[in-house]
């Protein structure tokens, strides 16, 4: 069972003067218990740590190994299909297609009279990479995920995707009127 909304009192999200011997002045999220900062703070330090270990080993950042996987996953995407998809602002995802083309990654095809309308797909080249990136990136990934058992990464999983079916809504105008919860 689920809870609304509505039964999950702010405490359990926040950190309050006397809470610690350094607390802070005034009510505010909490580090180590509210889960978006969590989230926020992995997604940050992975993004961060990934983007480094690409670029050292196989010359391309963290932006461009999602767009690898992306075109892997759905060749034929456009910009703004792949932005929506991963979440990323067309801008970002228009940039890294440049980058994979000029560097013989990736490909564009015009979609009817609309030149700037564009369906993407990976070269052989591209496809050699994301197969030796793959490799190392799920290595990478079995090591973040260290003493996580089958069943748990699943249910983390799931609860990841209850989260990102939930970020429309959580972030759609509030008919209250509340601001920043």
């Amino acid at each position: 069972m689920t809870d609304s909304p509505n039964t999950l009192t702010d405490d359990l999200f926040l950190i309050a003067p006397g809470d610690t011997a350094e607390g802070p002045e005034q009510p505010t999220l909490s580090f180590s218990r509210s889960p978006t900062v969590a989230l926020t703070f992995a997604a940050n330090r992975f993004t961060r740590a990934a983007a480094r270990d690409y670029q050292a080993r196989f010359g391309i950042g963290a932006m461009d190994w999602r767009m690898l996987v992306m075109l892997t996953r759905e060749p034929g995407s456009t910009v703004s299909h792949a932005a929506r998809t991963i979440g990323i602002d067309k801008a970002a995802v228009s940039r890294s297609l440049r980058r994979l083309q000029n560097t013989g990654l990736a490909l564009p095809e015009a979609e009817g009279r609309d030149d700037r309308r564009k369906s993407w797909t990976l070269t052989d080249e591209g496809r050699a990479l994301h197969a030796e990136i793959l490799t190392h990136a799920l290595t990478r990934q079995k090591r973040l995920l260290a003493g996580f058992s089958a069943d748990e990464v699943r249910a983390l999983t799931g609860y990841l995707a209850r989260i990102l079916d939930n970020i429309d809504g959580a972030f759609a105008e509030d008919p209250e009127g509340s601001r920043g919860q």
